[in-house]
């Protein structure tokens, strides 16, 4: 699959990969910041932001979009940052192709499986009535009855676009996603391992990383640090851009 990218800045290749419901926008800043040392690619995962729509979801998929990624750009080997699901992304794309990853960040996620626990924001989707809705302000409304989180709303609504008859549409392939949540969190496997420098980077407020899950990264990624930043929950790179920052820069320098 062909993916939407957005290229910034010269130097090493470092692709960025966000989250599930997220899209490149959601590390624009930063990647502007990043793009001042390395040529940075800001990716739109399979059926998220501008990327092609699909059935199929799982990180064997999202690992071979990655390769032909490279293939296109002409790359032989890349650092790799990955928030969440695209942090997921980044551990199978690593322990399958560690001659092409010369570095590894991982964003709040461990190698572990996670259980569905998205129903609240798959909620605030579907509370949604695209075929009525006339404004950004009235999905904001409708979706309030049913996620308070101010925060939480505007992640979400920024997957709200418009059709090329101006009617409002997801960008993301919701059903796809929902379809393919269970794949969202499975784990890595067993034997997998990417033995180069690794850097975990977690939020204390968030229990994506627990004191638990140390072993078990260690396991899989010998060479791996792990800072967790305070007062930071599972959006880091949105709560704690600075510190973020310069966890990344010097870990690359």
């Amino acid at each position: 699959m062909k993916l939407n990218f957005r290229k910034y800045g010269s130097g090493h290749p470092l692709f960025v990969l966000h989250g599930v419901f997220g899209s490149s926008d959601n590390w624009q800043t930063l990647g502007k910041g990043f793009s001042e040392h390395f040529t940075t690619y800001l990716i739109d995962l399979r059926n998220h932001g501008n990327s092609p729509h699909s059935d199929e979801m799982n990180y064997q998929v999202m690992t071979d979009d990655l390769l032909e990624l490279m293939e296109d750009e002409g790359l032989e080997s890349i650092y790799l940052v990955g928030h969440s699901m695209g942090g997921k992304t980044a551990m199978h794309f690593a322990t399958m192709n560690p001659d092409k990853v010369d570095k590894l960040i991982v964003v709040d996620i461990a190698p572990k499986y996670y259980p569905p626990h998205h129903q609240q924001i798959f909620e605030g989707f579907h509370s949604i009535n695209l075929a009525t809705l006339q404004s950004r302000k009235e999905a904001d409304d409708q979706m309030a009855k049913v996620i308070t989180e101010f925060g939480v709303r505007q992640f979400i609504l920024k997957n709200l676009g418009r059709d090329s008859d101006n009617n409002f549409e997801w960008k993301l392939n919701l059903a796809a996603i929902e379809a393919n949540i269970d794949q969202v969190g499975s784990g890595i496997a067993d034997n997998a391992v990417y033995e180069k420098p690794t850097l975990f980077i977690g939020g204390k407020k968030s229990n994506y990383i627990k004191e638990e899950d140390y072993s078990l990264i260690s396991s899989h990624f010998p060479e791996a640090k792990i800072e967790m930043i305070d007062d930071a929950g599972h959006w880091v790179h949105a709560e704690k851009p600075k510190e973020l920052f310069e966890l990344v820069i010097d870990f690359l320098s």
